[in-house]
């Protein structure tokens, strides 16, 4: 936990799940910013009455913060809702200080300050602007905030697009702003997303489907290269076995066990509401909609039931936003073991350098390679 200093106060936060031994804080530079921004630091405080939109708010920091303005939280996060939840009640805020919506909820219908922490992914951006620019009229302050490494003319060219004139502030700290003008003559077009693609011919069961990617959702527009060999390397398993396709994305790979294994009952789970509704629209659009799945946006195996899981299924990120690090994968085969019973088996796919078989070594007692190429490794850990 780390403590944010601002003019309107001193506030504890911290990420989630929270970890003593992350050193990552809840805010970075590119948040004070805006946060000065606000308060005035810069120019004239900017705090107009009215409702208040936080986009994109990465561990509830700006939420936090400003919860005194009952702002709306727009997320396409499960882990920030919580880290905004434990943050609000840390720092004495009611519970229902701020709203808090996922970016699949009903927008608003009327932003009067609309605040955007950039997220790493374009299309996420691109489909948050086109959901809310109705919401937004000409009085609207509209302020984006990101680091200077997170914001691209591209960036700059889709609110432009979608809002109005656009500009950027000078960097600070290596932090940017930018404030846009909403220009009400534009067209409100529909957001383009979801996008569908088809699976290539070489990826077992899954050969030639379609896959749904919602905004935001790992590799958009066509199959990643890491899933793309998993595929090929999946168990081959009969019966009723309990699955499931963690951190699923769009759910290829879920889709794919199901397919192979009619009898198995899977369970897709994601931390991005983005990436649950592509699995859900990918499974039954490959299975037909009377096909049952089940599908959890959720800290990893955290709401499954102890020794109730025979196999898990993963391709586990190694980044959280720009950063780089193993604590997503670390709480993901932690939570495995404790949800596979006895003989149950976790199958990963990762990227060779990540050296996740040492990992698995230390939490189940043991791990084998099931195939590799100079890039990728499939490594398989049985619960004993």
């Amino acid at each position: 936990m780390n403590r944010l200093t601002t003019s309107q106060g001193e506030f504890d936060l911290a990420r989630f799940p929270e970890n003593p031994r992350d050193p990552l804080r809840a805010w970075d530079a590119a948040d004070e910013y805006l946060l000065r921004r606000l308060e005035g630091a810069e120019s004239e405080p900017v705090l107009p009455s009215g409702t208040v939109a936080v986009v994109g708010d990465r561990w509830g920091a700006l939420a936090t913060v400003l919860a005194a303005q009952g702002p709306l939280q727009i997320t396409d996060s499960y882990l920030t809702r919580r880290a905004t939840q434990a943050n609000l009640a840390r720092n004495g805020a009611a519970p229902d200080a701020v709203r808090m919506l996922s970016v699949l909820d009903p927008p608003p219908e009327r932003v009067d300050l609309l605040l955007v922490r950039v997220p790493k992914s374009l299309a996420l951006l691109e489909d948050q602007l086109h959901r809310l620019a109705p919401a937004v009229h000409a009085g609207t302050v509209v302020i984006g905030t990101g680091m200077v490494k997170e914001i691209h003319t591209s960036t700059l060219k889709l609110f432009e697009r979608i809002i109005g004139p656009t500009r950027t502030s000078l960097a600070v700290k290596k932090a940017r702003l930018i404030f846009c003008t909403p220009d009400p003559a534009l067209p409100r077009t529909p957001s383009p997303w979801p996008y569908h693609y088809d699976l290539p011919d070489d990826v077992g069961v899954v050969s030639g489907r379609t896959v749904t990617n919602h905004a935001g959702v790992f590799c958009a527009e066509r199959l990643d290269i890491g899933t793309r060999f998993f595929l090929k390397h999946l168990p081959d398993r009969t019966g009723p076995d309990r699955v499931v396709d963690l951190g699923c994305g769009n759910g290829v790979v879920g889709t794919a066990a199901a397919l192979a294994n009619p009898d198995a009952a899977v369970t897709f789970i994601d931390e991005s509401y983005q990436a649950v509704a592509s699995a859900e629209a990918t499974f039954h659009d490959n299975t037909g909609p009377d096909a049952e799945a089940g599908f959890l946006v959720g800290d990893a195996m955290a709401d499954m039931a102890p020794a109730s899981v025979d196999l898990v299924l993963t391709n586990p990120p190694f980044h959280s936003h720009q950063a780089v690090t193993d604590a997503t994968a670390r709480n993901m085969f932690h939570g495995a073991r404790t949800a596979l019973r006895q003989g149950g088996e976790l199958w990963v796919v990762g990227n060779r350098h990540l050296g996740y078989h040492t990992q698995l070594r230390r939490i189940f007692g043991n791990c084998v390679t099931v195939a590799g190429d100079p890039k990728f490794v499939v490594l398989r850990a049985v619960k004993r």
